[in-house]
């Protein structure tokens, strides 16, 4: 009898701890999935980044709350650092913060989802070019409607000046974006030669996906950009990639008698005429995925894996630095590629020869590229006039009064040059977009 009695008892605490155990990894699988749940939505579990403290977890939405408040702390910080890995220090606050908006909301007792709706924008300055990059984001902040990010590549001498410029920004403009400040990187290997390939850290924007791995869409832009129309309305190009599409660009040239990649060019380039990564649209979580074919290798190679040999390769034939790299891989893949018309990235090249964007003629352009310096000097002094208005209108104040009917005037005065001829194009979309931001502004008020 007491055999039997034994053995029950050691049943009872077998059972007991088993009971135990099973409960210990149910509360462990619940709480892992709370993370992997926040993972799908693109926001890393803190532990993993080394901060300096943890967040409690606790159970439910409760626990959610406790995430969504310590993000909120960084809403509008900025951040500048420096770490050869191209990661955010485990003191920092950065792009991790930044993502706050994928996280889940509370509607009553349920949680939906709050997609991200802001504008990923992101340039690259070096040398004199602070100016022109505050009036190419001055012009990106007056005409959007939705929110924005600001991803500013710049040597370390003028993160100070970025950053004191845009926080001297009005409260109601800098309600409307954020930004977020890193140096010029590049790989330890052929540092100098990438540094200065083309122009001063121009290349810098090659290996974006490779720093900016939190990033999934991202639209680049050269500093003498303007935008005449809401950064939304290119960024929702996205929505009409192919699955095979990865980036988005517009040709080099629409006439390709003056085109300049199909008559120099010594290299393979996109299409009939190339194509021009001045305005660059990218879904950069396809671009680090796809395995690129190319003309070294039977292998198709990551983006990683391709830059460094391909310049290696090129060096001595490539007039144009980075794109004409662009170039070279999208003419071995042109499935990856979306072209946009020549309206959104609308250069000199398109009047100066006479009109040859014939999007442009019938819709009005909608970002202009001020390359050749011309924003600078008197030869396009229609692109100039743009610029200047941009530059010198004062926020706040009426923009169809301040900055619309002085720029008209301005351009006026340049209907002597070719494209002044066309300059009623500069200020057709531009209407449009204030009168939208105005009326929008008076619905909110």
């Amino acid at each position: 009898m007491r055999c039997y009695l034994k053995a029950f008892l050691l049943c009872m605490v077998f059972t007991f701890f088993s009971l135990l155990y099973v409960f210990n990894q149910l509360a462990s699988t619940l709480e892992d999935r709370d993370d992997w749940n926040l993972e799908e939505q693109g926001i890393p579990d803190r532990r993993s980044h080394g901060y300096g403290h943890l967040l409690r977890k606790r159970p439910g939405l409760t626990g959610l709350q406790d995430r969504v408040e310590e993000l909120d702390r960084c809403k509008s910080l900025s951040v500048s650092y420096w770490n050869p890995y191209w990661r955010l220090p485990a003191d920092v606050c950065g792009v991790n913060c930044l993502l706050e908006s994928s996280l889940r909301e509370r509607s009553g007792s349920a949680v939906k989802e709050h997609r991200d709706e802001r504008s990923h924008l992101a340039v690259v300055a070096c040398g004199p070019r602070l100016e022109e990059t505050l009036t190419m984001l001055k012009s990106a902040v007056l005409l959007s409607k939705k929110p924005l990010h600001f991803y500013i590549f710049a040597e370390d001498d003028l993160h100070d000046r970025f950053r004191n410029a845009l926080d001297s920004w009005p409260r109601t403009v800098q309600t409307k974006f954020n930004f977020t400040i890193y140096p010029i990187t590049f790989p330890k290997e052929n540092v100098k030669e990438w540094k200065k390939l083309f122009k001063p850290c121009a290349s810098q924007r090659l290996f974006l996906p490779l720093i900016l791995k939190e990033v999934d869409s991202l639209l680049y832009v050269d500093t003498d950009i303007i935008f005449l129309q809401p950064v939304e309305d290119i960024w929702a190009l996205l929505s009409q990639f192919k699955s095979s599409h990865l980036a988005a660009m517009a040709p080099e040239h629409e006439e390709p008698r003056i085109g300049w990649y199909n008559r120099f060019a010594r290299h393979p380039y996109y299409g009939k005429t190339g194509i021009n990564s001045g305005v660059m649209l990218m879904n950069m979580t396809r671009l680090r995925e796809k395995s690129f074919k190319n003309d070294m290798t039977i292998v198709a190679l990551k983006w990683e894996e391709i830059l460094m040999p391909l310049l290696q390769k090129y060096k001595l034939n490539i007039t144009w630095g980075d794109q004409d790299l662009l170039n070279i891989i999208f003419h071995y893949n042109p499935e990856s590629l979306y072209v946009f018309p020549c309206q959104w990235n609308y250069r000199p090249d398109h009047c100066i020869y006479g009109s040859n964007c014939q999007q442009a003629d019938q819709e009005g352009v909608f970002i202009l590229h001020g390359n050749r310096g011309v924003y600078h000097d008197d030869k396009q002094p229609a692109f100039r006039a743009v610029y200047e208005a941009i530059q010198k209108y004062t926020f706040g104040e009426d923009m169809e009064t301040s900055l619309l009917q002085p720029l008209e005037a301005s351009l006026q005065a340049t209907r002597n040059t070719y494209c002044g001829r066309a300059s009623h194009l500069f200020t057709k979309k531009l209407k449009q977009s204030i009168m939208s931001v105005q009326q929008d502004a008076a619905q909110r008020r």
